[in-house]
């Protein structure tokens, strides 16, 4: 532990002292602050404000998620070619806010599926050109640390977004709905005024690099490419998914009050923060599958938990646990699909972020099976847990045998 406190303080100084860091942390701070805010209570804006029965509801995430899979994985396909990542973020964040101005004045399905699909569809597009400007970024200024830097803004957005549930809480009770959604769209606004003044490192402004991808700059390192790994990912976020959009409203059935699921995330952004850095350095100690595994088992305790009572004191001790593996799903295997395609920063970032909301849409689908927001809910993620957990242990037993019958002809040379 005392090695890996130094190590910490030592890489925590230099990544410090890299020029445009700070500016970056702010850029996601601020809009961690903005995705906060709305998060917990977007289902139930849908639901008591404007009305819309749970089909409805699943119809307006699952569709304006389908658009900006579609976005998000279209741009990133042909980012790498363009010269700047920084304005593609600038004009996502344009159109977020536009969107989100239709979506305060939305009293009907239609006008809630418009407004919604025009705020959230570039939302992806934000994060993926975000991450592939950093790791430009970091692998140019700080090339032995690029994974911890990304994690390091990866948890920076995570303190934001702990900061905005906090903020969106008493917004809701102070201002109602209105007041949450303008918090929304002050932190797009604040992102963008960020982006503005940041200076974005671009490799084509310096002789001879303007082909060269960042691994090339850097001499960084990549990760085989595996199906299996994807659709294992993949499956984790399917599970937390459904728990992100259920969660909510299965708390106010239980509950009675909605602003209770804005204390449990704060509660488990604050346990992110620190689970993020100590899994980015497990990750790199002992292997991405190892800590994907334990994050996993960590989702099943808190499936279970969730299922099983309807005590609020557990809801709230749970969740530490529960940190732990949106931690690892978020730091450790962002990092770890990036690094599959290192050679091109803004398809890789971009398709990290498809996955994610390509397991969002299925995750809005799958509970549809059962009737009201019951906690048996949280079965689906517990089963859907399970299967991923399977495909990581074969792929690792994959990599151990692959790993040894290389050793054996090494040695047999």
């Amino acid at each position: 532990m005392g090695e890996l406190q130094l190590s910490l303080f030592s890489d925590l100084r230099q990544f410090s002292r890299v020029t445009g860091a700070k500016r970056l942390i702010l850029c996601l701070f601020f809009y961690g602050i903005g995705l906060g805010i709305l998060a917990p209570m977007s289902s139930i804006y849908l639901s008591d404000h404007i009305g819309l029965t749970k089909g409805q509801i699943v119809a307006v995430f699952a569709i304006s998620g389908l658009l900006n899979m579609v976005v998000t994985i279209t741009v990133g396909a042909y980012s790498d070619r363009m010269r700047s990542k920084k304005l593609l973020a600038m004009l996502a964040a344009i159109i977020c806010m536009v969107g989100l101005l239709f979506y305060m004045r939305a009293d009907s399905f239609e006008e809630a599926l418009v407004s919604m699909s025009i705020a959230s569809a570039p939302s992806g597009l934000i994060m993926g050109q975000m991450f592939a400007m950093s790791r430009l970024h970091f692998t140019k200024y700080a090339p032995d640390l690029v994974e911890m830097c990304l994690i390091w803004l990866r948890s920076s957005l995570s303190v934001g977004f702990f900061v905005g549930l906090l903020i969106g809480a008493n917004l809701y009770v102070i201002a109602t709905f209105q007041g949450v959604l303008w918090g929304n769209f002050c932190g797009y606004a604040i992102l963008l005024v960020l982006l503005l003044i940041h200076n974005e490192y671009r490799p084509d402004r310096e002789d001879g690099t303007k082909n060269r991808q960042p691994s090339q700059v850097s001499g960084a390192s990549g990760e085989p490419f595996s199906l299996m790994m994807l659709f294992a990912i993949l499956l984790l976020a399917c599970a937390d998914a459904i728990r992100g959009l259920y969660l909510p409203l299965v708390v106010k059935e239980t509950f009675g009050r909605a602003e209770l699921m804005s204390y449990l995330w704060s509660i488990q952004a604050i346990f992110e923060l620190l689970f993020m850095t100590l899994a980015g350095y497990w990750a790199m100690r002992y292997g991405t599958k190892k800590v994907l595994f334990i994050g996993g088992l960590c989702a099943i305790i808190g499936y279970i938990v969730y299922s099983a009572t309807s005590s609020l004191p557990m809801f709230f001790l749970i969740q530490p646990i529960y940190s732990l593996f949106v931690s690892i799903k978020f730091g450790v295997a962002m990092g770890y699909v990036q690094r599959m395609f290192v050679h091109r920063s803004g398809f890789g970032a971009s398709l990290y972020e498809v996955i994610m909301l390509m397991a969002t849409l299925v995750g809005y689908l799958l509970p549809l099976f059962i009737k009201g927001y019951h906690s048996h809910l949280f079965f689906i993620p517990m089963f859907i847990v399970a299967t991923s957990l399977a495909l990581i242990g074969l792929s690792w037993m994959k990599e151990r045998k692959r790993m040894t019958t290389a050793g054996t002809d090494f040695i047999s040379m």
